[in-house]
């Protein structure tokens, strides 16, 4: 197969790029975006919950736990630090109760969850007696045993070997640690609840246990960062030889503590590196890594052994695969319909006890946008391979985004050939370049 970047005339411009880090969602995490999404389609996304599946789509497990020792001065996700023990346990009864009104709907179809994520917040704040209570209640209600991956986020600082044997022991494959970053400063000034010890015991902990898999987390331009402090924490990084690590660049949204804290002091602009020097960074730790030996599989991943490490949770809901959330906040898709849950902790768990499906919102996508939005997220797994697109919408990608391939080509971020179309790697880590390639017809 041969593959070329196409480069662009010399005349041509590219997008007006932005080079200071401003407030505001900047990567492309989900199509279409949340604000068009709805409580006017919630009816339609409930009609959709009693007809069976689509032929062939697969399902997913969401569950969100929402409960930290900290809430991050970047974080942006929707957690809760004031939980007493009570609160916990209704918030579990709840997500039970939340997974058993969907167990008897005839959109499972008899499906069981081939992929299974368990993010936050802190899964790893619950301790090990209320996973056991969460997750053998889960398993009863839809059974994990055709799940071939099953990922638990963690905070190194919640982790002692006693806990990770009990999230080993109820099946977890991935174990993903929120590390961030390695100085002890930087972890302080913005906001993290651990320090490099815990890090350390942690990761070796875990190595004992036997996970199959450890992903570590970094953060590229957090406040405070310096092109030393980051290229130490690449090496430390490297040095655990992690299976997978997932790098991703400081953006800065309107419900963070970074946000609250610029718009008292009157500034537009956030206290943490630019653009540019954020992927330079996320460039330089890539190179690092395939040094030695691991491969790029991601606008945001190394992998070490790409054979045996797979994302299946982020391959499944890049190829339009059903996944079921549970849980605060929690968003999902189901027969065609996004939907999100109750945001705020008491109405949810409110309507839960209720016996009401706490939805939120929701959207209905047609399928000229379906295409659209898997096309989009997989060009962040690095390309789109023409025939697999071809044969599941029915049209060639290169007629149906003509426009905004063309585009993509003039300004020289377009890798293609006569099997797959994709990004440059310079442009892959600029989360807004497709979106600014123009509208689709």
């Amino acid at each position: 197969m041969s593959t070329v970047t196409i480069a662009p005339p010399p005349s041509t411009q590219g997008p007006p790029l932005q080079r200071e880090t401003t407030a505001g969602n900047y990567f492309v995490a989900n199509y279409p975006p949340f604000a068009f999404w709805t409580a006017d389609a919630v009816p339609a996304f409930h009609e959709a919950l009693d007809r069976p599946p689509m032929p062939g789509v697969p399902l997913g497990l969401y569950t969100h736990i929402p409960f930290c020792r900290k809430r991050c001065h970047f974080c942006y996700f929707r957690v809760y630090t004031d939980k007493n023990a009570d609160d916990i346990k209704a918030y579990l009864d709840a997500l039970l109760k939340d997974l058993a009104a969907y167990a008897g709907k005839a959109v499972l179809g008899g499906r069981k969850p081939r992929f299974i994520y368990f993010g936050g917040g802190t899964p790893s704040y619950l301790s090990p007696d209320q996973l056991r209570y969460l997750t053998e209640g889960m398993k009863r209600l839809l059974p994990w045993d055709e799940a071939t991956e099953i990922t638990f986020e963690a905070e190194p600082g919640t982790l002692t070997d006693h806990k990770l044997r009990a999230i080993r022991e109820m099946g977890v494959t991935r174990l993903s640690l929120g590390i961030e970053h390695f100085d002890d400063t930087i972890l302080e000034i913005n906001g993290r609840a651990h320090r490099s010890k815990e890090i350390l015991r942690a990761y070796g902990y875990a190595r004992e246990i036997g996970f199959p898999q450890i992903n570590i987390d970094l953060i590229a331009g957090m406040v405070e960062e310096t092109p030393g402090k980051w290229q130490e924490a690449v090496a430390k990084a490297v040095a655990l030889e992690p299976d997978s690590v997932t790098i991703y660049q400081m953006e800065v949204p309107y419900n963070t503590g970074i946000y609250r804290q610029m718009k008292a002091e009157g500034k537009l602009v956030a206290p943490v590196a630019d653009w540019d020097t954020k992927r330079r960074w996320v460039d330089e730790a890539f190179r690092a890594f395939e040094a030695r030996g691991y491969t790029v599989t991601s606008t945001t991943t190394v992998v070490k052994d790409p054979a045996r490490v797979k994302f299946e949770y982020r391959q499944g809901l890049f190829s339009g695969a059903d996944l079921l959330s549970i849980g605060v906040a929690s968003f999902g898709h189901l027969n065609g319909v996004h939907y999100q849950n109750h945001h705020d902790f008491q109405p949810y768990v409110d309507a839960v006890n209720a016996g009401r499906l706490p939805t939120y919102r929701a959207y209905v996508l047609p399928d000229d946008e379906r295409y659209l939005r898997e096309f989009m997220l997989q060009l962040k797994l690095g390309s789109v391979r023409i025939a697999d697109a071809t044969a599941k919408f029915g049209t060639d990608p290169r007629v149906r985004f003509a426009g905004p391939l063309a585009t993509l080509r003039d300004w020289g971020f377009l890798v293609a050939s006569d099997t797959h179309l994709g990004l440059t790697r310079r442009r892959s880590s600029h989360g807004g370049c497709v979106g600014q390639a123009g509208d689709v017809p």
